[in-house]
């Protein structure tokens, strides 16, 4: 993780974030997969690459959201997200799931489950924006 801090940084909210998912890890049986990419995307939003998650990034639109998009860094309906190809495609538990991360705070962030379908969107969707952000391809799997 030096990659994103910088010496003598203040970095008490990715200690935090860190601490309560080796917490997560250590002591409940929430699947890894869904662990690890609520990491990712938390860290993203505290090292400033928050995507944009009430509307559409394009329209405002606040209906249909079905895509999320890596290239605009958030959310686009069904519209929008026809015209982009840097798009995944995602359903309402995804939708729902990549909200909740966002906005949720610290000691609430891994109190959700998600279905297989929904968990492989968000696998997805968390990987790609991640390494996509940090330009990299990070394996964080292998560190847990």
């Amino acid at each position: 993780m030096q990659d994103v801090t910088h010496e003598n940084q203040n970095c008490y909210r990715i200690l935090q974030l860190l601490l309560n998912t080796l917490y997560t890890i250590s002591e409940t049986d929430k699947n890894l997969d869904m662990v690890l990419g609520v990491f990712k995307l938390r860290l993203l939003c505290i090292l400033g690459f928050t995507p944009q998650v009430m509307e559409c990034v394009n329209c405002k639109n606040k209906d249909n959201i079905t895509y999320f998009s890596m290239k605009d860094n958030g959310l686009k309906c069904k519209i929008c997200g026809n015209q982009d190809t840097s798009t995944i495609g995602i359903s309402e538990s995804t939708l729902n799931a990549i909200k909740y991360t966002v906005t949720a705070p610290a000691k609430k962030l891994y109190s959700f489950n998600l279905k297989e379908e929904a968990l492989e969107e968000f696998k997805l969707v968390t990987k790609l924006y991640f390494n996509e952000k940090l330009e990299k391809d990070y394996k964080l799997e292998e560190l847990f």
